[in-house]
């Protein structure tokens, strides 16, 4: 039987908007949008993250512009037990907030877009203000993934797409069972 994935993106329902992580220096990282390209990270050191808008607190949102995965220990714990070999677990602490969180890095990068099932794809070019993103996929529509190609993985990034976080089935289960979610899910296998 064929597993089914899902994009996990930004609910559209009432959330506090949480900032990209710093140092607990507050200094910016060089690469803020490191916890976004699929990658294994050194160790960060501590890290904390300030609430760029008041709102409802949720177990699992993205950073408001890099779109870092910040979760509550609960959510983190799913990813820990379910996907171990797929994610970074990194310590964050949000400005007053006595309970703990945790930026989700998938370090997992899976070559499996299925082009000819997706709606619609669009590349770099090589004039683009970006040359470095040449090949790379500017944005995909109606995504569409080979599950046969995702190697056993339960978290990953997409090669060349790298803003999409994808889940198995499982994870999402499970994060819908801690419930509270700031994130949506978007099946990316079968037909539309």
């Amino acid at each position: 039987m064929e597993r089914n994935f899902y994009w996990v993106r930004r609910a559209d329902v009432p959330q506090w908007l949480i900032e990209t992580p710093t140092r607990k220096s507050g200094e910016a990282f060089d690469e803020p949008w490191m916890f976004t390209d699929g990658r294994m990270l050194e160790d960060p050191g501590r890290m904390k993250a300030q609430v760029a808008t008041p709102g409802e607190k949720r177990t699992f949102v993205f950073s408001s512009i890099e779109k870092a995965p910040i979760a509550s220990e609960a959510v983190a714990n799913a990813f820990r037990t379910l996907a171990p070999d797929d994610v970074q677990l990194l310590p964050v602490s949000i400005e007053r907030e006595a309970e703990p969180y945790f930026v989700i890095n998938a370090f997992q990068v899976v070559d499996c877009i299925d082009e000819e099932q997706c709606q619609e794809v669009q590349h770099y070019a090589k004039d683009d203000p970006f040359p470095e993103y040449e090949g790379e996929y500017r944005w995909v529509y109606g995504l569409r993934i080979a599950p046969s190609k995702t190697e056993g993985a339960h978290v990953f990034r997409l090669m060349k797409f790298k803003t999409a976080f994808i889940v198995s089935e499982d994870i999402k289960n499970a994060l819908e069972r801690v419930g509270n979610l700031g994130v949506s899910f978007e099946r990316v296998t079968g037909p539309h």
